[in-house]
């Protein structure tokens, strides 16, 4: 069993969001009010976007997004086979999505997860995210959601030369410091 994490694609996420396990089916349909596979897909590559692949099949996508200045949102979703890449996603978040995501002055990361999705609210618990509250009736159908964040006062895995080294890591040809998946403000060629 092969494990990659590779930049996100339109075509890798289209397809995961298309094939997507049920507890992220749930907490996506209780989030929209309307989605398609390539909407969600699209919506996901702004910032930066991941894909972990398993045995050459996108299998998960994940990264973050900057809200606001300093305010960052991170996601995850993936198929049935998620739970195999969930080992390669968390080492990677700490060595190289985490830095990232500091390296560009983030203060906060917020995560949301359905409260009814325990595989994802333990999986936050390993990242290292702390739970701050419990969001009642945050999904459109009154379902309740966790809200966990990591703050720059908590990264305590993200030392400064690394996050310094993953800013240099994520510019592009163009040095717009966005990475090769980094979110588009301009169209594409």
């Amino acid at each position: 069993m092969t494990l990659r994490i590779i930049p996100a694609t339109l075509r890798d996420l289209s397809y995961i969001a298309a094939n997507l396990r049920p507890e992220d089916r749930a907490e996506i349909d209780c989030q929209l009010d309307q989605w398609s596979p390539a909407l969600l897909a699209l919506a996901a590559l702004q910032g930066f976007a991941y894909v972990a692949e398993l045995d050459g099949n996108p299998e998960a996508g994940f990264g973050a997004a900057e809200q606001r200045g300093g305010l960052w949102i991170a996601w995850s979703w993936g198929t049935r086979r998620m739970k195999r890449c969930v080992p390669g996603i968390t080492e990677f978040f700490h060595a190289v999505l985490g830095p990232q995501v500091a390296a560009r002055g983030a203060w906060r990361v917020e995560a949301r997860a359905l409260a009814a999705n325990e595989l994802a609210l333990r999986w936050l618990g390993r990242l290292g995210a702390t739970e701050r509250c419990r969001l009642p009736g945050y999904g459109r159908n009154g379902e309740d959601f966790l809200l966990y964040d990591w703050t720059r006062e908590s990264w305590n895995h993200v030392p400064l030369p690394k996050a310094a080294g993953a800013e240099a890591a994520a510019t592009d040809t163009d040095h717009r410091r966005q990475g090769r998946s980094g979110a588009r403000g301009s169209a594409q060629g």
